[in-house]
Parts: C-alpha cells; structure tokens; sequence
C-alpha cells in the first residue's frame, strides 16, 4: 500500500479524497476482480477496480454488456507494460503491451490530460470501442469517449487506437520512453490488428490516472444516476 502510494505521489489524505468504487451506487463485482487480479499481476488492483466499476455502472443504467475490458493506467511510464485486455466471460488476460500517450500529456510520464481539440494530450475515463477502418496509419479502430468534458470529443479530435512504429521498446531503451502520439492510444504494429479485432464492436475501455478533479467527478466512477440519466 506504501509502495502504491509512493509511486502514484499521493499522501494519505489525498488517497481519502479519491473516488473509490465502494464510494459508488455500484462497485466492482469482487469475484471478477479476484479473477483479473490473479491473472494481471502488474495491474495495480485499484487501478482494476475502477475500470471494473465504471463498466458496470454503465451497464446497470443501460450500456449493453461488454465481452472484453481494455486498461490503461496513464500512471505508469511509457516504457512499461500499460495497457491490458482482458477476456471478462472467461476472465483471462489477452494482451499486456505497450501503449502510447499524447505527446502534449509529458515525456515517459503522462501527467496532462484533455478534452480539447488540437491539444495533443491523452483524455481520461471510458470510452466504448466502435468500428474499425482502414486510415492513415492502417487498420485502426474509433472510439466514442461516454464522460461529458472529458472524453466526450474523442470522435470529433479523431482520438483513435492504430499501429505506430514509435511503440518501440528499442526506442524505451535508446531514449528513455517511447513515442508520442497526437493524443490516440497507439500500440505496436504487431500486435495492432488483434487489439482492433478484440475491442471493436462496442467492447469498454477505461484510461486511469490519479488526477482529482476526473475522480472526484466521474459520473461512472461514483454512478451517478442523476448525472447518467442526463447523458441519455
């Protein structure tokens, strides 16, 4: 716990102020999470819990339910291993890879996030993974953002997930991070067309970072149901 808390810089009374699921209407279904938790070791457990509890938010107030979870935990460097997905009917991990933040969010720690066009950062929250294309950088995939001022404009800012060759863990090694993207999560071109294939179609994603203000005021962090029933 020491050692989480160290790492994300966060004392004890601003941990008290963070947005936990078991603050929320709806909390993460603890044998799902003991499940997830067993086979995705390096995924802090909070960080898990969260997602698990966000999604299930959005499915208790009329998401249709998801078949695979995508993580990303934006806490972790860009040289690390930070973005899993996970098969939730039979609770096994997919994939555990490297993911790109935007280029405007910092160097190898993303510390910057936004909602805003041309701003080249990350965003936060969850999204839903849509359709896939063929664009610029190849087979990629579209992803609608559900939090109003936070992710909501992931479409409009074309915030998508596709293979970039700077997702590099020779580059980690040469420079100390990988590349940055324009604000997409991009991934390795070797393993881009399985994560498309897995997460399109209407699967969840969830960014996470210990950013106060998001956790603070999530509407599928704390489910709020007043706030949800708005957004319909």
């Amino acid at each position: 716990m020491i050692t989480s808390l160290r790492r994300l810089g966060l004392n004890l009374i601003g941990l008290c102020l963070l947005a936990s699921p078991w603050l929320a209407a709806e909390s993460a279904p603890r044998p799902l999470l003991d499940s997830l938790t067993r086979v995705a070791p390096g995924l802090d457990r909070q960080v898990l819990e969260h997602a698990l509890a966000a999604m299930q938010c959005a499915v208790s107030h009329g998401a249709e339910p998801a078949q695979r979870l995508a993580v990303i935990d934006y806490a972790q460097p860009s040289t690390a291993r930070r973005l899993w997905i996970f098969d939730l009917k039979r609770q096994r991990l997919l994939l555990n890879d490297l993911v790109a933040h935007g280029r405007m969010s910092g160097e190898n720690l993303a510390t910057r996030f936004s909602n805003t066009q041309d701003s080249h950062q990350s965003s936060l929250g969850l999204f839903r993974a849509a359709e896939s294309y063929s664009g610029k950088h190849g087979y990629s995939l579209r992803m609608d953002g559900l939090e109003p001022g936070v992710n909501d404009r992931a479409r409009e800012r074309a915030i998508v997930i596709h293979a970039a060759s700077y997702v590099d863990p020779r580059l980690a090694r040469s420079q100390g991070r990988i590349g940055r993207s324009l604000g997409c999560p991009a991934v390795r071109p070797e393993v881009a067309r399985m994560v498309v294939d897995q997460l399109k179609g209407g699967q969840f994603i969830f960014a996470w970072y210990p950013d106060q203000d998001w956790l603070q005021g999530s509407a599928y962090l704390n489910c709020k149901t007043a706030q949800l029933a708005s957004l319909r």
